[in-house]
């Protein structure tokens, strides 16, 4: 398989999409932060002087989401047409955050969402850190896509990516 992100002499580019039709395009990723009981229960009843944790992290993923072109290099900036970020708690004292995003373009979404459940993340953890700075960040991951040359993805379970 050829990286598209380099030409023939090995220089960093970013792929011309000028020649791509414009279809719909979706992708759905997924993080889970892993805490203490108490810190997940204290996210629950919205007991935290910061604000409500899931609404700031919300918009953070969806502020991120309009970004992702400026923060990562080969990135094309998109006109994002929706952006959904959600929260399940697991009962492993674990906080699953999950973004969709939408966009009729010519390039896919993965990284926008992406970046959406990474800087949901990133907020819970900053807004929870001084309970509790054990929390780990793990398995950010591309859930789904669709649209587009390449077809569409859907992760299927394994034993090391179980939700």
């Amino acid at each position: 398989m050829d990286l598209s992100h380099f030409d023939e002499q090995g220089a960093s580019r970013m792929v011309d999409v000028s020649q791509k039709p414009t279809t719909l395009r979706m992708a759905r990723a997924s993080a889970v932060v892993q805490m203490q009981p108490e810190t997940l229960s204290r996210i629950q009843t919205d007991s935290f002087a910061k604000g409500n944790v899931k609404e700031v992290a919300r918009l953070a993923g969806i502020m991120a989401t309009k970004k992702t072109g400026e923060l990562i290099p080969l990135c094309h900036p998109l006109g994002i047409d929706a952006v959904e970020v959600s929260f399940a708690d697991l009962p492993t004292s674990e906080l699953r955050i999950e973004a969709t995003v939408r966009v009729h373009g010519r390039t896919g979404v993965e990284m926008e969402a992406l970046t959406a459940v990474s800087v949901a993340a990133l907020t819970i953890y900053d807004m929870c850190k001084s309970i509790d700075r054990a929390m780990v960040i793990h398995s950010i991951q591309l859930e789904e896509k669709t649209g587009g040359k390449s077809g569409p993805f859907l992760r299927t379970p394994t034993k090391n990516h179980e939700d």
